[in-house]
């Protein structure tokens, strides 16, 4: 019996699974976030996985919240407790009331178990056993079993839950049955033989509304064919490889000619990851539109080409899906780590376009963007994404596209303009934007053309060493990339009820959680205004916000605060300005996380020192 009362609320509480990687839990796991989608309530799964294929702890965290908080809270109020290996550290982590439930075909010591908590001990194994006799149906089964189970503890409608497993399994009555029937072995178990429900309930709300739940990666692979790309060459690497699996399923959808049957694109896997981008680049100066996904080791392997897409102003996209490093790192963790390695990407003075969509929404509509502003820049772009967007279904806004919208192509000569008799020199900026005009291969038979080289050559593209040439061509790049602060997305800003000096600066998959911190730290007295940055390079509105206040802080993924080694080197502000609240475990960051970092610096700028008393 627990000696501290147990948690009692209603669609705000968050379940984790522990599993065994390779068991057959992640659809069940899945199964479960989404009935609770269907009860009208909001969720927020994540999938912490190992990077071994089999026998490696797993887990699988829904957070349940009417209030529509998408971020990861911190903390477990129940824990399904499968794995015996994670055992001890997955009873530390439930909050004090929380409930854990365990297999309990096997009896556990007391020692095992903590007393301000619930146990909840259904023999799943026993149930399991004495209803299947294939190994592997025992497996599979027993995560529906706990799932029945789980339904009837949190009060969950299980007509619900069927309807999913009737979508799942449509065409194959075999499969829908069992599963069915698994799923009331439980759920009557559990009613039989425990009291049901307990203090954590679902109950039917309409507050997921038109949202849709989807994954990153499948939301950028899609607006990379809304985009207009037709080419995507690749390398597997976790966690990016689903973005080129996405952006088959979608090319064989809506990339195929409706009277010949005819593809028309080409997706290529690369032997690693430098053939990749080069193919990249070279259909992109074939006129297609191409990109790759990666994640941070790839991106050191492609350094020497994306510094040719950017020395030959050659359009490219690369969507990088961050993961923990360096090195090989954390596979399957999640981190904010590639900024400064993407801002700075290759040798010598190069500066590249980087966007950070916050939901799959923004992906989206930053995958199709990134294209009309490679091809508007003439140069590489790249869409930030992690592991926590890509990786996870997440909420979000219908997404939207305007089927009016017509491709910036950026500045194509023409054959008509060359016959006009207009001045052509490849780095030649007319407009002083910084912005060259280029021809597509074979525009003209006699005119337009030029020798593309990554070394230095002058307007006319003819190849120099001349020092005067190469600076006045590395000074047009800096005006181009000047140019790049207009055009993409600005950053949004939120200002506190009251004025304060205080601000907050964050990015990425790290806004659900900022989102949610500030009222944590309004309720302890604290006002600030924040900015959410979506583009580098910085609009003059970062520098604008940096001014109106004392102190920002700068939340962000990583270790070393790269955003803000950026923000300093970019702004030339005093360092000490900027306040660094970093997380880098790999677990995705938390509201509690943030509204304590922030909270306690708050706290600490508030005590008035003792003055010594003059005799």
């Amino acid at each position: 019996m627990s000696d501290k009362k147990p948690i009692s609320s209603v669609n705000d509480f968050v379940v984790r699974f522990a599993n065994v990687n390779g068991s057959g839990s992640a659809s069940a796991n899945e199964l479960f976030a989404r009935a609770i989608l269907r009860h009208g309530v909001p969720v927020s799964p994540r999938n912490i996985f190992p990077s071994n294929i089999q026998g490696l702890p797993t887990w699988y965290e829904v957070r349940v919240t009417e209030a529509g908080h998408l971020g990861a809270r911190g903390g477990v109020d129940m824990m399904v407790a499968m794995n015996p290996q994670t055992w001890d550290k997955d009873v530390a982590g439930i909050e004090p009331g929380g409930y854990l439930f365990y297999d309990s075909t096997k009896p556990m010591p007391s020692t095992k178990f903590r007393d301000d908590i619930t146990v909840i001990g259904v023999p799943l194994t026993a149930i399991t056993n004495s209803t299947y006799t294939d190994p592997r149906q025992r497996q599979l089964f027993k995560n529906i079993i706990y799932l029945g189970a789980l339904a009837a503890l949190l009060d969950m409608d299980p007509k619900l839950i069927e309807q999913l497993i009737g979508e799942q399994y449509k065409g194959k009555e075999k499969l829908l049955s069992s599963n069915v029937h698994a799923l009331h072995l439980g759920r009557d178990w559990a009613l039989q033989n425990l009291k049901c429900p307990i203090g954590l309930r679902v109950k039917k709300s309409d507050k997921v509304g038109d949202r849709i739940f989807i994954e990153g990666n499948s939301a950028a692979a899609l607006g990379a064919v809304y985009g207009g790309a037709t080419v995507c060459a690749w390398y597997p690497i976790t966690p990016s490889s689903s973005v080129a699996e996405a952006f088959t399923s979608h090319c064989k959808k809506y990339r195929h000619d409706p009277e010949t049957g005819k593809a028309k694109y080409a997706i290529v896997q690369g032997e690693d990851e430098l053939a990749s981008i080069g193919i990249v680049i070279g259909a992109s100066w074939n006129g297609a539109r191409a990109f790759t996904a990666t994640s941070g080791p790839g991106i050191s392997l492609m350094t020497e080409f994306i510094g040719l897409s950017y020395f030959a102003e050659i359009p490219a996209v690369i969507m990088n899906i961050q993961r923990a490093g360096p090195s090989t790192g954390m596979p399957t963790r999640t981190q904010q780590c590639d900024i400064i390695a993407c801002a700075y990407a290759s040798h010598g003075d190069t500066k590249h376009v980087l966007l950070f969509p916050e939901d799959p929404a923004e992906a989206f509509e930053f995958a199709a963007a990134a294209f009309d502003l490679a091809e508007r820049l003439q140069t590489t772009i790249f869409l930030m994404l992690d592991l926590d967007i890509g990786m996870n279904h997440r909420l979000c806004r219908p997404l939207k596209w305007d089927d009016a919208r017509q491709y910036d192509r950026g500045k194509i000569m023409t054959a008509e303009m060359l016959e006009e008799g207009r001045d052509f020199g490849r780095y030649l900026d007319v407009d002083g934007d910084g912005i060259p005009y280029r021809t597509y291969p074979g525009t003209h038979p006699t005119k337009g053309s030029y020798f593309t080289r990554g070394t230095s050559r002058d307007r006319y593209a003819r190849y120099s060493e001349e020092g005067p040439v190469y600076a006045d061509n590395m000074q047009r790049l800096v005006r181009k990339f000047e140019t790049a602060q207009d055009l993409v997305p600005r950053p949004l800003q939120a200002n506190a009820e009251r004025p304060t000096k205080y601000g907050v600066i964050y990015f990425g998959s790290t806004s659900p959680a900022m989102d949610e911190a500030i009222g944590l730290l309004e309720a302890r007295g604290h006002q600030l205004d924040r900015l959410r940055i979506r583009a580098f390079p910085f609009h003059s509105s970062v520098a604008s916000f940096l001014a109106e206040h004392d102190f920002v802080y700068v939340v962000e993924q990583n270790r070393d605060s790269q955003l803000r080694q950026l923000i300093v080197n970019e702004n030339g502000i005093d360092p000490v300005r900027l306040v660094p609240i970093v997380h880098y475990d790999g677990s995705p960051i938390t509201a509690r996380f943030i509204a304590k970092a922030i909270g306690d610096h708050q706290d600490h700028l508030k005590v008035t020192p003792l003055r010594k008393a003059v005799s």
